[in-house]
């Protein structure tokens, strides 16, 4: 491969993230919606379940449920990439657990994140393929020893829910319900044929079991402005249009929860269409639950370095991106609150 034909790739690409950032989403708001602050959760595949333990830990009292898909321990990377590549995704070395609770309660104390105590009452789900080759299921596993040692550690957590699934064959991927030939693979749109329904056991742990099983979805899949939602009109690194999906019964002005759903690296709209927000399976248990479902959708970039469109995990959005001033969190917050959150919670 000649330097010449590298660099005009390399600027190509350049320019059309470029021009991703620059799009301008729908001219749409999120719709306010009457939402029942105990039923809400966050829920991420690898670098989206990295992104959603960090928005519990730093708002636990807007996510006291999460699950966590594929993903590591909390404060993992500590803001340097080579670690987030190496201890964070290979497990060499592997994540220093109790430094990262005892980080956690330390950061907790000094206001950086939420109170520790409002996770009381928190159900904490961790599911990894033993296949995946790209986070290792030691690392997967770190993960659930994390929450672990913060339950019983920390004064006040015992009543935490800590619900480790790590023995299923899978590759990196999020399965889905469909049984096809790519569940031990990692291929794009990351979503892993394997005969196991993860979006309807993810429901399950989160809000308890259904009263009746999933069919189609029948409410509404929308597009609206991120823009619109920037923290303090920071760019919080995101791409123009977002998603989100209502349910019959949230869309008819019932009591409804919101389930925010982080994409992986590479698994973004711009980069897999409608595939993530329309097929992961999110939407036809959002019915069964009377759930809204927020697909917030991140962007690719050069400068910042982020080229796959990972949510960040490691700090190219700044040294407070894990904390309650992070401004990818900073934004998740501005839109659950667009979405009728009560404030107070």
């Amino acid at each position: 491969m000649n330097t010449r034909w590298t660099t005009r790739v390399l600027w190509l690409a350049l320019l059309a993230s470029a021009g991703s950032a620059c799009a301008k989403g729908p001219d749409v708001s999120l719709p306010k919606l009457k939402i029942d602050p105990a039923r809400t959760a966050v829920v991420g595949l690898s670098s989206g379940a990295y992104m959603a333990t960090q928005a519990q830990l730093a708002y636990p009292e807007l996510f006291p449920n999460a699950a966590m898909v594929a993903g590591g321990p909390y404060g993992c990377a500590g803001g340097k990439l080579d670690v987030a590549l190496g201890s964070c995704m290979k497990g060499v070395p592997a994540p220093d657990v109790a430094a990262l609770v005892a980080s956690a309660g330390k950061r907790s104390a000094e206001g950086e994140i939420g109170a520790l105590k409002d996770l009381a009452h928190a159900r904490v789900y961790l599911l990894h393929g033993r296949d995946d080759a790209l986070v290792a299921p030691a690392v997967a596993e770190a993960g659930a020893h994390f929450y672990e040692q913060l339950r019983d550690g920390t004064p006040g957590l015992g009543g935490m829910q800590v619900h480790d699934d790590g023995q299923r064959a899978f590759a990196h991927n999020l399965p889905v319900a469909a049984i096809g030939d790519d569940c031990d693979k990692s291929v794009t749109p990351y979503l892993g044929h394997c005969g196991f329904d993860a979006a309807g056991e993810i429901f399950a742990q989160m809000f308890g079991r259904p009263a009746h099983a999933a069919t189609t979805a029948k409410g509404e899949l929308r597009s609206f402005d991120q823009d619109a939602l920037r923290p303090d009109g920071a760019d919080a690194f995101m791409a123009g249009t977002g998603y989100v999906y209502l349910p019959p019964a949230c869309l008819a002005g019932k009591s409804c929860g919101v389930l925010v759903a982080f994409h992986g690296c590479k698994q973004n709209a711009d980069a897999v269409g409608k595939a993530f927000v329309e097929d992961a399976g999110f939407n036809r248990w959002a019915d069964v639950y009377d759930v809204a479902v927020l697909y917030p959708q991140t962007r690719a970039s050069f400068a910042p370095l982020n080229p796959q469109a990972c949510w960040d995990w490691w700090g190219y959005s700044g040294a407070d991106y894990d904390t309650r001033h992070g401004v990818q969190l900073r934004w998740v917050v501005n839109a659950v609150r667009a979405l009728g959150l009560p404030a107070g919670h």
